[in-house]
């Protein structure tokens, strides 16, 4: 083997070793509440310990660990405010709130990484076998916080999806596993002759009402309850399967893509879009730590590559198979129904 011409410091390493420091910092502010205290105006220190409930000791460590992070900004005058993504995503009072998924982050995802090493002894998931591991819908309040961090997430995919098709050529469309229909709303608003179905659990569809009133789309919007791999499909020009073939096994991925080759009309189309890994396996190291995160809370889930996926949808029957890139990590495979 060659050696490289240089050869990576322990400082890098010693910073990839601790990046859960940013992390905790981060999910700290969050349940603080502090960006979106910060978002009228910037404050000093001694307010923001007041407002905040901050001891003074830690308490400039901290604000300046998160203006070293990116996600404040600091005066000349020493008050601190919130950086432009900050203010956009981690303002409660935002539609682009992600603060969410911290409370996901802290109660699951931390506890269930620290099992990575027995993970990959075993090759078996770390989290109970019964029940949902995000919690279920228990606690209304906490589905709700998770449920806005995912919608923020798929806004922007839904815009890149708008623009994906010629949906003149289509009348109707299914969001698969659409949790409160936020992605299926955005693509309505987009095309509104489209005729707009969110398919997911009966559990869902409480969020799905409330959040269809919140953007004044009752009635545009329509919630089929069901489970995909037992219940009837409804027949639409398009289907949409978002963030849902990562978490299954190879067998149950060819059912679904078959089951949804079924329901859609002649000519019609499946976008399929997920935090693939590149086809290299070299670059794209989120969606490869992400399909570690589907070894640890999944029986079978494992992130893939665009590459595999255009095999199985060819596999399932379609054609004109195509993939791009999306929406942040996010890439789109698009396959045909033929006529």
């Amino acid at each position: 083997m060659t050696p490289h011409a240089e050869v990576r410091g322990p400082g890098e390493i010693l910073q990839l070793t601790m990046a859960f420091y940013g992390s905790r910092a981060l999910i700290s502010a969050v349940e603080l509440d502090l960006f979106t205290l910060l978002a009228e105006k910037p404050l000093d220190i001694n307010e923001l310990c007041d407002r905040a409930g901050m001891h003074p000791r830690g308490a400039r460590d901290f604000l300046d660990a998160l203006v070293a992070l990116g996600l404040l900004e600091r005066e000349d005058d020493g008050r601190y405010g919130n950086s432009p993504a900050a203010a956009r995503h981690l303002d409660r009072r935002e539609p682009g709130y992600v603060g969410g998924y911290t409370r996901l982050a802290d109660t699951k995802l931390f506890p269930v990484w620290a099992r990575l090493t027995d993970a990959l002894r075993t090759g078996e998931k770390q989290v109970p076998s019964q029940g949902s591991f995000f919690g279920g819908y228990a606690d209304p309040e906490a589905a709700r916080g998770f449920l806005g961090a995912m919608d923020a997430v798929n806004t922007g995919v839904g815009h890149a999806l708008a623009e994906a098709l010629d949906w003149k050529e289509h009348s109707s469309f299914v969001d698969l596993g659409g949790a409160r229909g936020n992605l299926a709303a955005r693509l309505h608003q987009a095309h509104p002759h489209l005729h707009a179905t969110c398919f997911d659990l009966p559990e869902m569809e409480q969020f799905f009402r409330e959040h269809m009133r919140s953007l004044d789309l009752t009635d545009q919007v329509r919630f089929v309850a069901g489970d995909f791999f037992e219940d009837a499909l409804p027949k639409a020009d398009v289907f949409v399967v978002g963030h849902i073939l990562h978490f299954f096994g190879l067998r149950e991925r060819l059912d679904l893509l078959t089951r949804i080759h079924r329901a859609l009309t002649p000519g019609g189309v499946v976008l399929v879009y997920d935090r693939m890994i590149d086809d290299d396996r070299r670059s794209a190291a989120l969606s490869l730590l992400g399909s570690l995160n589907m070894l640890l809370t999944s029986d079978e889930g494992r992130e893939y590559t665009p590459a595999e996926c255009a095999r199985w949808l060819s596999g399932s029957g379609f054609t004109d198979i195509r993939t791009t890139a999306v929406s942040g990590p996010d890439t789109l495979a698009i396959g045909r129904k033929p006529r």
